[in-house]
């Protein structure tokens, strides 16, 4: 099984899941402003979309979107980290994933495509709204977006929140959602990911 990543992108969630589940994989790295593998193969030919993550299986076959390879490395390697199919607590898994897809992750976009030096002010507003709305989530007590089980979705959180950092985003003002940020990042397995990204760690000494 290979996963196609990039450091520090929103494979890092699925990283995390590999490294959960402890199953063998290869770490095929992508470059994603010239979507080329290491090799020079064109990465088009295997993800036409170009995005990562991308999840060769071992019969050849290519899982793509990020919600999707989260569910399906959870459901066959780590059950722990998804509700069983056919129950509410899975169509709340699905209802968050979709969330961190469609609005989290896609409210980011701006940002990545600023002129060096403008004024990120307004690229940040949606950001910060949608974060607003994840700690108010979180600030009920749970540990996790689903309550006080690590789910699939907890890494897709983690992967895609680390970027406040790189794009000054303060997360002061939302102690759950910077909480939980910590929480994540002392997993055992979430270390071991960013060390094998070349990642330092944000968070969990905040």
């Amino acid at each position: 099984m290979k996963l196609y990543y990039s450091p520090g992108s929103c494979s890092l969630g699925a990283h995390i899941v590999l490294h959960e589940a402890g199953v063998a994989h290869e770490l095929v790295k992508v470059n994603l402003r010239q979507h080329t593998l290491e090799s020079g193969e064109d990465y088009y030919a295997i993800n036409p979309k170009g995005a990562v993550p991308a999840l060769g299986l071992d019969d050849g076959a290519v899982l793509t979107e990020g919600a999707a390879v989260l569910q399906y490395l959870g459901d066959h390697f780590v059950p722990a980290l998804v509700p069983a199919n056919g129950t509410l607590a899975r169509a709340r898994l699905q209802e968050i994933l979709n969330y961190l897809a469609a609005e989290y992750h896609k409210a980011w976009t701006p940002l990545f495509y600023l002129a060096k030096g403008a004024d990120a002010t307004d690229a940040q507003r949606p950001v910060i709204a949608k974060q607003t709305y994840l700690n108010g989530l979180l600030a009920d007590g749970r540990d996790y977006l689903l309550g006080n089980d690590f789910s699939v979705a907890d890494t897709y959180l983690f992967a895609v929140t680390r970027w406040s950092v790189n794009f000054g985003i303060s997360l002061e003002a939302l102690p759950a959602l910077q909480a939980f940020m910590a929480r994540v990042e002392a997993r055992p397995s979430v270390k071991a990911v960013l060390k094998a990204e070349g990642l330092p760690e944000l968070f969990s000494k905040a």
